[in-house]
Formats: C-alpha cells, sequence, structure tokens
C-alpha cells in the first residue's frame, strides 16, 4: 500500500538563504569599496592638556565620524594625526614640521601666538592650515595666502564694542589687553572705531601673558588712578580670570566701574569656576559671535557630552563652546574639499635639492604639489554648519550678528544684539525695537555709570578762581580776617554753580584762589594742563611710593583741576586745555571819549537824501508836473502861454510849489485834480521824513568819538588793556609800542586815564573785552563810547584738563542754564538789569540818509496814477479830435512832420475862426449898455469884430460858437440855443472890450 509523504519544510527556509547570500555580498562589496578609499592625511596641533584642547579633539573627532557617516560613497577618507604643542609657540613649530613631511593640510594651533610660525611653514610648503580659534587680526590670509581662518577675526567685533561705548555717551575707555600676538592684533582697530564714536583713549594697559599678581595689582592701581572708567578687555581666558579675581580683591568692581569683554573671554564664560570667577565678574559685559540655536546643535550637544565624559572622565562637563562649533566645521569644509580635488593618491612631497638647509629639518620639507588646488577648494566651500552659514570671504570666517551678554548670577545674560545694518537692538530681526534691555552693572548694579570719576578718592576737584583787583562783579575773592575763611562769589561762580546743579550728577569742588592771576591768565591756564601727569611717569611714581598712596591721585599740590573765572577762550590755550562752551558775548573792542562837536558841513541840507532819492525825487517832480500841463493845456487858460518858456515855467513852478503847497494854479480837470491829491500825500511824507532826518543830524549828532579807529593811535598815542589780559600781547601782535601801552585794574582806572588823555600821562583809547567794556559804560556812560570793528573771541569758558569728561556734560549744561532763565537772573543781579543800556547816548554818532527804496511804495502808486490820468485823457482827446487829427497827419508826407502836425493840432489852441455877424435880434439878449457900446463901435446892423482867445467854455466843450457870417446867417433853431449863443457872445464880447 502506497502511503503520501508530509510536506517538506524547506520552502521556509529558502527566505533566511536568500538574506545570508544578501548579507554576504554587500559585506564584500563594503570591504572591496573600503578597499578601494583614499587615505587623506590631516594634521591637528592642539594644546592637549588644555580643557580647550580636549573639547577641540572631542568635537574634531566626532565631525569626522559625522562626515562619513552621512556620505559614506565619497573615495577618500580623512586620517587624522594629533600633536600637543604643549601650550608653547615652539613646541607647535616642531609638531608642525613633524606633520608637514606627511600631511595635506594642518587643522589648528590654538592660539594666534603658536599659529603664526605655523601659518609661515604652510604658505612655505603650499599646505593649508586651518585654525578654528586663531583670531588675531595681525595673522593676515592677504599676507600668508595658505592660511585659513575658520572663525572670526577679532577686528570684526571692534564696531560692536565702540556702539556700545556709544549707546551710553562714554567719551573715554581703556583698552585692557595681553601682551601677546592674540592681545596687541586688536587695539589699533579698536582705537579706530572708539574714535570713530568720538570716544578717546587716554591710556593702555598692557599685561603679560605671564603677569603675577603683584603686576595685576599694580596696573589695577594704575587704572583706578585714572578719570576713566570704562575698561575693555581683551585676553585669553586664563590671564582674564586672575585680572578679575585681583580686580574683585581691590575694589575695582564696585559702583561706577564698566568692564566690557571680547569673545575670547566671552565665549568660555562655563569654563571658569562659577564660584570665584563668575563671581568676581559680576556686571561684566560681553560680545561675542552668535550662533542660531538649531536641532543640529542640541543633537551634536548630547553626542558631545557624550563622547567628552567617555574621553575625559575626570574633566568638568560643559557644554560644547562656539570654539568646538567652528571645530567640527572646519573639519567638514576639509574633508569635503579633500573629496572634490579627487586625491587618488597619498601625496608625495617635492622634495627641494638645495644644499643650503640639507642640515635641517626645514630644509627637508618638500612642497605639496595639490596644496593650492586644495585651498581652493576649502575656500569655495559653503554649507550650513553648526556654527551657522560657512562661508569664508577673503579666507576667514564672517559673522552677520554678535550677542551683547551681561554676566549676572552664575551665568551670561543676553541683552541684545548688533548688527552691521541695524546696530544695537534688543531682538534680531526686528526694527522697532533699538536699544537693550535691563543690565546689571558692577556694585550695587542699580544705574548706569557715567564713564568716569574723579580720581582722588574722596577729595574734591580743585577749582582755581583767579584774584585781582577791579572788575569784581565777574569775580571777587575775600578773606575774614577773623576766622581767615575765604569766600568766592561773582558773575562767573554763579554761573559756574547753576552749570554744576544742572548736571544729572553731583560733582564735589573747592575753590582755591590763584593771587598771581593779574599777572597773567596764561600762567593760571598752565596750572591746569600741567597737571596731566604722563602715563610713564605715573608708572615711575607708583613703583617708587606705598601702596596706599599709589591709590590716591597723583599731584602736585599747586595745581588745579579747573579754572572758573572770566577765562577768555582762545586757540593758543585751547592747544593745552579744553574749554566749555562760552557763557558770554564775545569780542574785543575800543572804547574812547566822546566830545561836542557841531557840524560845520555847509552842505549837510543834502546829507538827509542819498543821490538816488534826489535825483528820483526831481524826476517825479518833473513827471507829475508835464502830466498836469498835458491834462489842463487844452481847457486851462493858466496852462495855454502861447510862450514855450513860459510852459516850461509853468510846469516846473506848480510842480514845486507843492512843497510848500503855495500853488496857485486852479485845475479844472479831475484827471489832474486826482494825480495831484497823490503827489501832495507823497511830498507831505516826503518833507516830514527829510526834516526829521536833518534835525537828527544838526542836533542829536552833537557827540563825536575822539577816535574811530585803533590804527590812529599806532605812532602817537597811549592806550590801555587790562592787568593779565591777553590783549597785551594782541596789541604787540598789531605792532604797537610796548612803551605806549598801559595796563590799567579798575573801572575807575579806566576812566581817570581816559580823562587825561596820553598828554597828560594818560590814554586815548583803552582795549578790552566786550562785558567789561559794557560793565564800564553802565557807571561812565554819557562820556564814552565804543568805536571801531570789533575782533571776534570766544567769549568766557571754564578751563579743565585736555581729555576731561566733565567738559561735554559742562557744556551741555551751560547751554541749558544760558537758555533759560536762571542766566537773566544772574546777570540781574550783578549788573543791574541790562549792562548795555545806556540812556544819554542812544544810537549816537551816525544817521543813515534816506534811501529811495524806502520810499519805493509811494513813488510806485503816484507814477501809476499820474500815467493812468495822463493815459486816460489822451484817449478822450483822441477819440474827440480823430478827425482833424487825421486830417492833420494825411496832409504830411514823413512820419516825422505828422507827428508835428498832430502835435501841432494838440497845442494850437488859438487857432482863427470865421468872423461872426451879429444880428440886431441876437444883440437884444444882451446887456444893453454892452449892446449899445458895441453898436457904436461897430456903427451897423451888423458888427463885425476879431476873435480873440477862446473862452474856459469853449475849450471845455471842445467846439466854436457860430456867427452869422456876411454870406450866409445862421439862424438859432430854438430859445435855448439862442440863449446859449447870446451868453457866449457876452464872454466873447467883454474879452474883447478888454482888448480894447
Amino acid at each position: 500500500m502506497y502511503m503520501e509523504r508530509p510536506p517538506s519544510n524547506n520552502f521556509f527556509l529558502f527566505p533566511f538563504l536568500v538574506f545570508f547570500l544578501f548579507a554576504c555580498s554587500l559585506q564584500h562589496v563594503l570591504v572591496s569599496a573600503q578597499n578601494s578609499t583614499v587615505a587623506v592625511d590631516v594634521g591637528v596641533i592642539l594644546n592637549l592638556g588644555t580643557p580647550t584642547g580636549k573639547r577641540g579633539k572631542t568635537s574634531i573627532v566626532l565631525a569626522v565620524e559625522d562626515f562619513y557617516a552621512g556620505h559614506g560613497n565619497y573615495s577618500t577618507r580623512v586620517v587624522l594625526h594629533f600633536r600637543d604643542s604643549q601650550k608653547d609657540a615652539v613646541g607647535a613649530a616642531a609638531a608642525a614640521v613633524d606633520l608637514l613631511k606627511n600631511v595635506t593640510s594642518i587643522m589648528g594651533p590654538l592660539t594666534s601666538d603658536e599659529a603664526a610660525f605655523v601659518i609661515q611653514l604652510g604658505n612655505k610648503t603650499k599646505v593649508p592650515v586651518v585654525s578654528f580659534s586663531a583670531s588675531s587680526p595681525s595673522l593676515s590670509p592677504a599676507h600668508t595666502p595658505f592660511f585659513v581662518r575658520a572663525t572670526t577675526n577679532d577686528s570684526s567685533q571692534v564696531a560692536a564694542l565702540a556702539a556700545f561705548v556709544q549707546h551710553f555717551a562714554w567719551r573715554e575707555a581703556v583698552p585692557v589687553y595681553e601682551d601677546s600676538e592674540y592681545g596687541a592684533g586688536i587695539v589699533p582697530f579698536l582705537i579706530d572705531a572708539l574714535q570713530a564714536v568720538d570716544a578717546r583713549v587716554p591710556y593702555r594697559s598692557v599685561v603679560p601673558s605671564d603677569a603675577t599678581d603683584d603686576y595685576l595689582d599694580e596696573e589695577l592701581y594704575k587704572l583706578m588712578s585714572m578719570q576713566t572708567r570704562v575698561f575693555i578687555v581683551h585676553m585669553l581666558p586664563a590671564l582674564g580670570a586672575r585680572l578679575f579675581r585681583r580686580a574683585h580683591e581691590l575694589g575695582l568692581m564696585a559702583d561706577g566701574y564698566v568692564w566690557i569683554v571680547t569673545d575670547g573671554i566671552a565665549n568660555v564664560l562655563d569654563l571658569l569656576d562659577p564660584d570665584i570667577v563668575i563671581e568676581a565678574m559680576q556686571g561684566v559685559i560681553g560680545v561675542r559671535p552668535y550662533v542660531v540655536k538649531s536641532k543640529k546643535n542640541s543633537s551634536f550637544k548630547v553626542r558631545f557630552q557624550q563622547r567628552f565624559r567617555q574621553d575625559y572622565p575626570g574633566d568638568l562637563l560643559t557644554d560644547p563652546t562656539v570654539y568646538q562649533l567652528w571645530a567640527y566645521d572646519a573639519v567638514w569644509a576639509v574633508a569635503t574639499a579633500v573629496e572634490q580635488v579627487a586625491l587618488t593618491s597619498p601625496v608625495l612631497f617635492q622634495i627641494p635639492t638645495s644644499r643650503n638647509n640639507s642640515f635641517t629639518d626645514l630644509g627637508k620639507l618638500g612642497v605639496n604639489p595639490d596644496g593650492s588646488a586644495l585651498l581652493r577648494a576649502i575656500l569655495s566651500t559653503r554649507f550650513q554648519g553648526l556654527a551657522g552659514d560657512f562661508q569664508l570671504a577673503g579666507s576667514q570666517l564672517q559673522s552677520p550678528a554678535f550677542e551683547i551678554i551681561n554676566i549676572n548670577g552664575k551665568s551670561g545674560r543676553t541683552v541684545g544684539f548688533w548688527t552691521p545694518v541695524d546696530g544695537i537692538m534688543k531682538k534680531l530681526n526686528t526694527s522697532n525695537d533699538a536699544g537693550l534691555k535691563s543690565i546689571f552693572w558692577p556694585g550695587d548694579g542699580g544705574h548706569v555709570p557715567k564713564g568716569w570719576e574723579i580720581p582722588t578718592n574722596g577729595k574734591k576737584l580743585r577749582i582755581a578762581v583767579p584774584v585781582k583787583q577791579g572788575f569784581d562783579q565777574f569775580v571777587k575773592v575775600e578773606t575774614d580776617p577773623a576766622t581767615n575763611r575765604t569766600t568766592v562769589t561773582g558773575f562767573c561762580i554763579d554761573v559756574f554753580e547753576a552749570v554744576i546743579h544742572a548736571l544729572p550728577y553731583a560733582v564735589n569742588f573747592e575753590y582755591i584762589p590763584f593771587a598771581n592771576a593779574s599777572q597773567s591768565y596764561d600762567e593760571l591756564i598752565e596750572q591746569v594742563y600741567s597737571n596731566q601727569v604722563h602715563p610713564l611717569l605715573l608708572l615711575l611714581i607708583l613703583l617708587v611710593m606705598m601702596m596706599v598712596i599709589m591709590s590716591c591721585h597723583v599731584a602736585q599740590v599747586d595745581k588745579f583741576d579747573a579754572v572758573v573765572g572770566d577765562t577768555t577762550i582762545l586757540a593758543d590755550r585751547s592747544q593745552h586745555v579744553d574749554f566749555t562752551m562760552p557763557y558770554t558775548e564775545s569780542g574785543v573792542a575800543m572804547i574812547v571819549p566822546v566830545k561836542e562837536a557841531k557840524s560845520t558841513n555847509m552842505w549837510i541840507f543834502l546829507k538827509p537824501l542819498t543821490m538816488d532819492l534826489w535825483l528820483g525825487s526831481l524826476a517825479f517832480f518833473v513827471f507829475t508836473g508835464f502830466v498836469v500841463w498835458v491834462i489842463e493845456h487844452r481847457q486851462n487858460q493858466e496852462f495855454s502861454s502861447s510862450q514855450p518858456l513860459d510852459q516850461l515855467g509853468t510846469i516846473f513852478y506848480f510842480s514845486f510849489s507843492i512843497l510848500v503847497f503855495a500853488h496857485k494854479e486852479k485845475l479844472t480837470s479831475n484827471l489832474s485834480r486826482l494825480a495831484v491829491i497823490i503827489w501832495v500825500f507823497v511830498v507831505l511824507i516826503l518833507t516830514s521824513s527829510y526834516t526829521a532826518s536833518l534835525t537828527s543830524m544838526l542836533t542829536v549828532q552833537q557827540l563825536q568819538p575822539t577816535v574811530t579807529d585803533v590804527r590812529q593811535l599806532q605812532s602817537k598815542a597811549n592806550i590801555g588793556f587790562q592787568d593779565g589780559s591777553f590783549v597785551e600781547r594782541m596789541l604787540q601782535n598789531m605792532k604797537f609800542d610796548p612803551s605806549k601801552l598801559k595796563n590799567y585794574s579798575t573801572p575807575d582806572q579806566y576812566a581817570d586815564a581816559l580823562s587825561k588823555g596820553s598828554a597828560n600821562g594818560g590814554v586815548d583809547a583803552i582795549l578790552d573785552e566786550i562785558p567789561y567794556l559794557r560793565l564800564f559804560l553802565s557807571e561812565h556812560c554819557a562820556d564814552y563810547t565804543i568805536v571801531g570793528p570789533t575782533y571776534k573771541t570766544d567769549g568766557f569758558g571754564f578751563v579743565f584738563p585736555r581729555g576731561s569728561p566733565l567738559v561735554p556734560d559742562i557744556s551741555r549744561a551751560i547751554l541749558n542754564v544760558t537758555e533759560g532763565e536762571k542766566m537773566t537772573q544772574i546777570e540781574k543781579a550783578w549788573f543791574g538789569g541790562e549792562p548795555t543800556s545806556c540812556p544819554s547816548q542812544g544810537n549816537n554818532f551816525s544817521s543813515s540818509s534816506l534811501a529811495f527804496r524806502s520810499f519805493g511804495g509811494l513813488f510806485l502808486i503816484t507814477g501809476v496814477v499820474s500815467t493812468l490820468a495822463l493815459l486816460i485823457f489822451l484817449a478822450k482827446f483822441i477819440y474827440q479830435e480823430w478827425v482833424e487829427l487825421k486830417a492833420a497827419a494825411c496832409e504830411q508826407s514823413s512820419l516825422w512832420k505828422k507827428m508835428v502836425a498832430v502835435l501841432k493840432h494838440y497845442h494850437d489852441v488859438n487857432r482863427p475862426l470865421p468872423s461872426p455877424t451879429f444880428k440886431r435880434d441876437d444883440l437884444a439878449h444882451l446887456d444893453s449898455g454892452e449892446a449899445n457900446q458895441n453898436a457904436r463901435a461897430g456903427g451897423g446892423g451888423e458888427l463885425p469884430y476879431v476873435v480873440g482867445p477862446q473862452s474856459p467854455v469853449s475849450i471845455s466843450n471842445h467846439s466854436h460858437f457860430s456867427f452869422a457870417s456876411p454870406t450866409a446867417e445862421t439862424e438859432p433853431n430854438s430859445p435855448r440855443e439862442r440863449q446859449e449863443n447870446a451868453a457866449a457872445a457876452s464872454v466873447e464880447m467883454t474879452e474883447i472890450r478888454e482888448e480894447w
């Protein structure tokens, strides 16, 4: 019997067999791929005994692993060769010489000092040296092209530091830097940036890398003795930590101080001892490149801590700093560039055959044939790294923004950011969020430090006050003989105290009289600028003095911190000291006696009016008369004389008689009356002004200065000046004879010398500053006056040493005081109101002549009115006489003759008319006596007569009466016409009778 076999289980084992075969094949492929990759040797030089070196190594190893985990198909593999520089530049150079025989590139070293020589070796062998921490600007890729700075240049942060100083309006800052390649490289760039924001650098504090605590204390005492309280620290973290510990113990981390650290310390705050160093650095400001937080950074942070704990279990575990991020990104850039160059075999260096270097290791160094290609590949690499966008510009990494941190508590707190475009802001990428968050400052941290202090440890400012005789309204120093107490008062003192009170902070000071001010104010000012001690001299003094004395202000007993008084701002003085803004008016002028002197000028009556006004008035007189004559000539008998000279006389007489309103001619036309009315108004104003000006010249101008220009006195007269004033030097520069210069102290001495004159041992003039002359005139106003030009000066100002931080604040306070009511109150208190008032002088010595422009409006009105009246009359005349004018013009051939004919027609008011014939009926309407007389004269029924001049009525009507001629009789058409003819005839007969 056949039995059926059960199903076999081999079918279920088949998939596992296939998977096993695939795994074996994949392993074979991977092994083959590994055997086909090219190992590229890369050297790494680090200080493996320091925390920074250890963290750098961990970051570099992780970078290589991560890179090839994500790029397993690459044909190259970076093989790292670590060397320890042993914290020494020589050790770094020895490590480089050892590596350069076999590697294609070098990463490191950490410090700029170590990198300086290694860069030169890499440049010689054409091996790129990629450093992620050597940031000194003195290491320039421009001079060593095979140096690649995979970190930011220290000079890139100086603009952010200067912007922070400018934000708080600090006027001075002192850089405190390490005396090394790293520390000194930033200083020139930092000073330039500070000066660009008007911040001075009065001193540079240089600290050796191996400085002892005693040296640090000495340098800190020196900083304590200065006015500046803003310090910018640029040094490696180890030296910086010691510096802040000593500063904290000596009291330099107290209220009023400002400490700013660069990224060399700000980047590694987590590595500093929080209980000692961070505690001593409370209130410190730090500037460092800003790193954007991302998931990639967070993942790297976790893996970094795991690997670091694994490699260095006994070390302090902290988060990776920006240097570890830069190291990570630098490895990726090198690995990417190695793959781009596509090296197919280990690099074979070309060994030079020169005999000169054959006995040294340097002579055995070759030249990397692929170095230039590898360098170009590194510089062109760009990717998004852990620290941000990795892009090299000018062979160095660029940072788009800097973070401003404030140490408060156990770590730093972000208070703002800075970018080259937007400046300081609270948050990035915001246009309306400028400024900074609240900052905790050293000391109590309650208010913003003003950036400077009086370096006297409790002493007051020594204010020099000039002691002199006379003009004590400005400065007066009195000493009570009983108590020996000195009291200082005066206008200048009150202004200074008002200015100090206006400052936003308190300034303690004391007045110290300077008795030699009457000799020369230059000596007083010298006491201020000679008080400035050169830093090297100060260092020498500090070395030989006791520690307690070193903390005090180093100054001689007879030197001063400022000068308050009537001190004039001059250019030569400003070369040595700083002046505040002036608080008085400026200038030097001359005061002379006045004398009564009546004018003997026989032509003074012409002076009230200028030549243009005289000529203009004359022209309008003639024009107005001409207009009136033209209008009145044909209808007014008084303007119609037959003689041309008589008509010209009428024109001028009528026009000029208006001056005294004595014209007798009667006007018949409203047009001429309108023109004359306006002209009378103009003449009235003109004559009134002329009379007033002439009266002023003949009466007020009775006082004349004896001298009008200082140069008139150069050769023959004495001239005075005030004791101790710079005016003496000014007069000597003007070539005055020193023997003729006399000095005086009080206003009474001024008056006495001026009253005597040079002939009697006095002076003819006194040259002094305007404030003194105003004060003198307020007491001697009637007899003296200020004449001549004013020589410009800048007025009175307060004196401070060069670079004093008080000057800008006091200058702003002066503006606030002088622009307010306080200044007016002080002037009234010391000068009794307006010191320049002089009732008896007024506007003394000149009365300016009246110009045509002053009356231009009046002349314009009368000219327009007269012209319009003339044009209206001519238009009316042409309209009424158009037929006659046309007939007269047509009879002539040339244009000139036509014009003459027209003018003749206008002028011909005596044209002969046909002899009229009176009928007895017409004469019946006349007066019986006149009719009988006329009848007897005519001897018949008709009375022939010779027509005389037309009557005014006939002119105004522009018509002639018609009478009966011998050949044709004209009969009236109506009784009214007969009456009008009779009246006209009566008038005509009256005129005939007068002629007979």
